[in-house]
């Protein structure tokens, strides 16, 4: 069971700007990012002697962020093949390799053109190893076809309906709007959604996440280290990863899932809460990886905010906006800020648990979940000030 609680934090955060063209390369987007991460921590790169990341083949090795940032010694220096599930797996790598004596300072980061350059899941190897020689020759080869069928399984089972996905699509962009990160910051209504036009039933292209280009990168250190540098830290208090049994490969494997209408916060909800020592009601903000709106309602309903097969209804009724129940993706989410595979929702508990985010920020806030994840596997972080 985790035993590092508030034994080490978040010491520094960066980021680059969020486009639809970067007009550089992921290297460059990597180095500006994790180098603002140290300036913000007011930390010597002397001093940063690991780096973690995770990609799907669309990025640059942990060694070479390494190496152009110059730093003399990378004594843990990994990246795990793997998408947004693993945005806070990162950060409890972090942790554990400091806690392993294997580096004392850690950078994590995802930098991605996932616009410009290589676009995630815009088409799988139809010659694939595995079930995508099954599932292909069905059209089943693209992410949101593949989530689609998760979604339509939720409504079936619990009557959930395309404007209840939409109620979390207006309040990511709500939130947006309050957000100068965001490369969606114009708001729209439920009417707006309901209009756009249809993808992969039943998704519309508002209940689809962004293609961003962009870098975001935290700085991980002893608790104690932390207290000594620039910023306010932002303790890790708790974390949990993984997910239910047949978890196999996330996107198409996951047909072997006993039930689709829940998804691996189900799983790891117990762990992540008692790793923490507090509960989904003692949340002031919630940062939910929301790659299609569906994800949302499923986390909502694993994670304990509201009851199985009620994640409609309660985003239907306003709880998930500033001043309701559990104020959610108060940045604008992976629907509204950027696509940046999740990293950034990190980004924004921190903030807000700063009080740095400005006319977004939530009154208060002293406890905030991070999840990633949207289907069989996934991870997530408790954060505290």
């Amino acid at each position: 069971m985790w035993t590092l609680r508030d034994k080490y934090a978040i010491a520094g955060i960066g980021t680059t700007k969020y486009s639809a063209n970067s007009r550089t390369t992921v290297l460059n987007l990597a180095l500006e990012a994790c180098g603002a991460a140290a300036a913000d921590a007011g930390i010597a790169v002397e001093e940063i002697d690991g780096v973690v990341s995770y990609h799907f083949g669309d990025s640059v090795p942990s060694i070479a962020v390494a190496t152009g940032l110059g730093l003399p010694a990378a004594r843990y220096a990994v990246e795990f093949s793997s998408g947004g599930n693993a945005a806070n797996l990162i950060v409890q790598t972090a942790a554990a390799a400091i806690e392993a004596g294997l580096a004392r300072n850690v950078l994590c980061f995802r930098a991605m053109n996932g616009r410009s350059g290589l676009r995630l899941g815009g088409s799988r190897d139809l010659n694939s190893r595995g079930i995508t020689q099954y599932t292909a020759p069905f059209g089943w080869i693209t992410y949101p076809q593949a989530m689609a069928m998760w979604c339509r399984r939720h409504m079936i089972k619990y009557g959930t309906t395309s404007e209840q996905l939409g109620a979390v699509a207006v309040a990511c962009r709500r939130n947006a709007a309050l957000n100068p990160r965001a490369m969606m910051r114009e708001p729209i209504t439920l009417a707006d959604h309901q209009s756009s036009r249809m993808i992969v039933e039943p998704f519309r292209l508002l209940d689809i996440c962004l293609e961003s280009d962009g870098a975001c990168a935290v700085l991980v250190t002893p608790a104690e280290r932390a207290r000594d540098l620039r910023r306010k830290p932002v303790y890790i208090r708790g974390a949990a990863y993984g997910g239910g049994p047949n978890q196999g490969d996330d996107l198409f494997d996951a047909i072997r899932w006993p039930e689709h209408a829940h998804n691996y916060a189900k799983y790891i909800a117990a762990d992540l809460w008692a790793s923490a020592g507090v509960g989904p009601q003692d949340m002031d903000v919630a940062e939910i990886y929301d790659c299609f709106t569906y994800s949302v309602l499923m986390q909502l309903e694993g994670f304990g905010f509201c009851k199985e097969g009620e994640g409609g209804a309660f985003v239907e009724d306003g709880n998930i906006d500033r001043g309701r129940k559990i104020p959610v993706n108060t940045h604008g989410g992976l629907l509204s800020e950027a696509y940046i595979h999740g990293l950034n929702h990190v980004i924004e508990a921190v903030e807000q648990l700063r009080g740095d985010a400005g006319s977004r920020q939530v009154a208060g806030a002293e406890l905030a979940l991070t999840t990633a994840g949207a289907m069989t596997c996934g991870s997530a972080l408790v954060l505290r000030n």
